[in-house]
């Protein structure tokens, strides 16, 4: 099932700072049923439950910040807690799913530049996929190549796709000469000794370098056990894969800032939107969906969208004759759910894995329009 999630947003486009990926639940975990939300808590949990899901995709990660407890003194910790007892899976695409081609920021461009042929957008700041492994190799005694093997795994490294254990071995002739002050396990202080030898090969995602490189250490019988650390390039991303941060959409035609806020709230279905400098001349809007405000810092635009901005950067840019949108945080977000399930249905099904997937009824939105300004 990851690679459905993968194919669609890959983790590699995420922001550095950002926590996508698998957060609870195995890689490998079989999926009938999947559930989407924006923000997963509790009610979500219950409804996953009730419905048979395996997997719940929360656009938001549950798990951001480091934990200190699973305990029920505090709801996200007890939300975890009961999550890894019901056996449910959880997902967090975010930013990847953000800087795709085709992805949010995409899909709110779209509905800007709708009914205007002239229109193009593109991305405010380009985006090059990282990718944040390692392959470990070490060199080992043939007799114990197996013990080196299965403590590596056992601490995170060798999993590629539904696989687990994955290495690759070479066989070859070690030499070295211990001198004074070593311990040799094998050999003597002085006299050159060849040992016939094993290359292992194994891959680790960066989280669990530290771990492995200690579990080599130990399961190794090398006073000094020699081994190289080799960060992997990320695949390429074609340009109809990815596009970067944000977007600035270059309009055929002028609009106000009044009806770029129409477009905005009718792509959304928000109940509202605050708007300054309604009556601003529109050509260029940049736009990010979430709080775009810092990206948007040295970005020239006629117009602003995003969810939400600080109040003093909203003042700047609308003394300066700029119109600026903000319909919410999560209205910029939770629109785009029907898109994201649909997008996964025709991956999972070119895949060959048939899933049914469902918009969650019960992750609802945080705070609500009241009217007022």
């Amino acid at each position: 099932m990851l690679s459905v999630l993968r194919s669609v947003a890959p983790e590699a486009l995420a922001e550095p700072w950002d926590k996508v990926g698998l957060q609870v639940g195995e890689a490998g975990q079989a999926v009938a049923r999947a559930l989407l939300c924006i923000d997963y808590t509790e009610g979500v949990l219950a409804e996953a439950v009730g419905l048979g899901c395996e997997l719940v995709v929360a656009y938001h990660p549950p798990i951001f910040g480091p934990l200190t407890e699973l305990t029920d003194r505090s709801w996200k910790p007890r939300l975890l807690r009961n999550t890894i007892q019901a056996g449910v899976a959880v997902y967090a695409p975010h930013t990847a799913l953000d800087v795709v081609r085709g992805g949010v920021n995409d899909w709110l461009a779209e509905g800007i530049a709708a009914g205007d042929p002239g229109a193009v957008f593109e991305p405010l700041e380009p985006r090059e996929a990282r990718r944040d492994e390692f392959k470990v190799v070490v060199f080992v005694p043939v007799a114990e190549a197996e013990k080196v093997r299965g403590a590596m795994a056992g601490a995170g490294a060798g999993g590629i796709g539904h696989y687990r254990e994955c290495s690759w071995e070479t066989a070859g002739v070690g030499g070295f000469r211990p001198v004074e002050g070593a311990n040799p396990s094998i050999g003597e202080v002085g006299t050159r000794e060849t040992v016939k030898e094993t290359r292992l090969e194994m891959i680790c995602p960066g989280s669990r370098l530290a771990g492995v490189l200690a579990a080599l250490r130990e399961a190794h019988s090398y006073e000094e056990p020699a081994f190289d650390v080799f960060q992997l390039a990320a695949e390429p991303v074609t340009a109809d894969r990815a596009a970067g941060v944000g977007r600035l959409v270059r309009l055929g035609e002028a609009i106000t800032g009044r009806a770029l806020a129409g477009r905005v709230r009718e792509r959304l279905g928000a109940p509202g939107a605050k708007l300054g400098g309604a009556d601003s001349e529109v050509r260029t809007v940049a736009l990010c969906v979430g709080a775009g405000g810092k990206l948007f810092e040295g970005v020239e635009a006629d117009g602003y969208v995003t969810g939400e901005m600080q109040h003093h950067q909203a003042l700047d840019l609308v003394v300066w004759g700029k119109a600026v949108v903000l319909p919410g945080h999560t209205w910029t977000e939770r629109p785009y759910l029907p898109v994201y399930r649909d997008r996964l249905a025709e991956a999972a099904e070119a895949l060959g894995g048939g899933v049914d997937w469902r918009v969650s009824e019960a992750d609802a939105v945080p705070l609500s329009w009241v009217g007022g300004d």
